[in-house]
């Protein structure tokens, strides 16, 4: 009878564990679903200097946009001290235009900057994708 009970006790730790395991895959894909999207990468860069010696940038931009929790929301160029130079505000999801491109112009950048970065910020997770880094000049 005392093995009866032990085999007993066994099966339902069993099933209490087979419970909790069920439990927690059924919270797996809430729990991922805000992180989906990943982080915002900057997939190319093309820029060309204006007459009055400005800049304008078209950046791509891959995101898996999830709505309005989680989309990208803006990109920036970069001096390499870190100095924002200029920044485009993204004001809606892409949900469906992926990549995406957007542009701005007007970016004024001293002739001693050989070199800019470029990088993208998503709602969620901020700064954190890929970065392009572009040679203005040699």
């Amino acid at each position: 009878m005392i093995c009866f009970f032990q085999s007993m006790r066994r099966v339902r730790a069993a099933v209490s564990g087979l419970t909790a395991l069920v439990a927690v895959a059924a919270l797996l894909p809430t729990l991922s679903d805000a992180a989906h999207a990943g982080e915002a990468d900057v997939v190319d860069v093309k820029f060309e200097q204006a007459a009055d010696g400005t800049y304008r940038f078209d950046v791509t931009v891959r995101h898996a946009d999830d709505g309005w929790e989680h989309y990208a929301d803006r990109w920036q160029v970069l001096a390499p001290d870190g100095t924002v130079l200029g920044e485009r505000v993204l004001l809606h999801p892409h949900d469906t235009e992926q990549p995406f491109t957007r542009s701005l112009g007007g970016i004024a950048i001293s002739r001693d900057i050989k070199s800019v970065s470029v990088r993208a910020h998503d709602s969620l997770h901020g700064w954190g994708g890929a970065e392009l880094t572009i040679a203005l000049r040699d």
